[in-house]
């Protein structure tokens, strides 16, 4: 439940300069027991006239609090109405970027634990990272099931065509996705040619495949008992039938041209089993997909950076920068 530390911010996101190339602002700062460190300022809309297949009422953004302590400031945001990347500008760019892509069951967003912790550790290596608030299929967009993987197809496309702007090279682009966002990432690394949605502008003509794909406790299968219930009912409705699970499991969609993955599970997740990374897995090696697993044995589901402090799976992000380096980027 929203509780009453929530900041709604309406359809129209408050903030909104009246100049021509105005963006709307990141999710606000809410509540008073974590931690803050200064948000990024900088974002990019993703569609220019507005997102393609509104629905008649649109959904009104809402950024919930739900920090336990003081730890860490742990937000989440409901209705994504307007589309965007949040920009973390490193100190000295390394030329190459991520597009990273939080979970939260495909009912909201996760801002903190599974967006800025990681942006923030990225950008101080060198990343240009780009968090993505993508829009929830629950929400009544026309394209349904495909809503996500338009806005990650969109956004990668940006990235690239605004590549000189950033200092990054536009065969250096990552994808990263946990959760459901990790079945985002999936949907990228699979379905990143599929036509989801008309072109816009000229950016649209560049290429949405991510350049690696790095799918953290990801959602993978639509079909129970595998399937992670709550993202299957928000993405496919509470009784899809079989054809449609099997065009939104992502490890069904793997072939040659899927890029590089890196695979990170706890084998004790009772949320997203980790049969979902092992399936995915199978499926690369079978297409010829070089891929790097790794599994622990105790971290549970969505331990993103801070939660996995002082568990073995704390190394991943390590783990990942070093393969990420193999693969020419970072």
């Amino acid at each position: 439940m929203i509780d009453r530390r929530s900041a709604i911010l309406g359809t129209l996101a408050v903030g909104l300069s009246t100049g021509v190339d105005a963006q709307t602002p990141p999710p606000e700062q809410v509540g008073g027991r974590g931690p803050k460190q200064p948000d990024p300022t900088e974002t990019i809309d993703l569609w220019p006239a507005g997102a393609p297949g509104a629905p008649s009422r649109l959904p009104v953004e809402i950024v919930e609090d739900r920090a336990t302590g003081t730890a860490a400031t742990d937000r989440a945001v409901h209705g994504i109405a307007r589309p965007r990347m949040v920009v973390f500008r490193p100190a000295k760019p390394n030329g190459s970027a991520v597009l990273v892509m939080p979970g939260g069951g495909y009912v909201r967003i996760v801002v903190d634990r599974e967006g800025y912790e990681i942006a923030r550790w990225l950008a101080d290596r060198g990343w240009t990272v780009f968090v993505l608030f993508y829009r929830l299929p629950g929400d009544g967009w026309a394209a349904g099931p495909d809503v996500p993987l338009s806005d990650a197809q969109r956004a990668m496309r940006l990235i690239r065509a605004r590549a000189g702007t950033y200092g990054i090279k536009p065969d250096r682009v990552a994808a990263m996705g946990f959760s459901a966002g990790g079945h985002v990432c999936g949907d990228l690394a699979t379905r990143f040619a599929q036509n989801t949605y008309p072109p816009v502008d000229s950016a649209d003509r560049g290429s949405a495949r991510p350049d690696i794909a790095a799918l953290m406790y990801a959602v993978q299968s639509m079909t129970l008992p595998l399937a992670h219930p709550g993202s299957r009912t928000l993405l496919l409705g509470p009784s899809p039938p079989p054809a449609l699970e099997h065009v939104h499991s992502t490890a069904s969609n793997v072939t040659s041209a899927t890029p590089p993955c890196f695979l990170v599970h706890a084998e004790d997740d009772r949320s997203v089993v980790v049969d979902n990374t092992l399936a995915f897995r199978a499926a690369a090696i079978k297409a010829g997909v070089a891929v790097e697993t790794h599994l622990f044995a105790t971290g549970g589901h969505g331990f993103g950076l801070s939660r996995a402090d002082g568990k073995p799976a704390a190394s991943w992000p390590t783990l990942f920068e070093e393969w990420a380096r193999a693969q020419g980027l970072g």
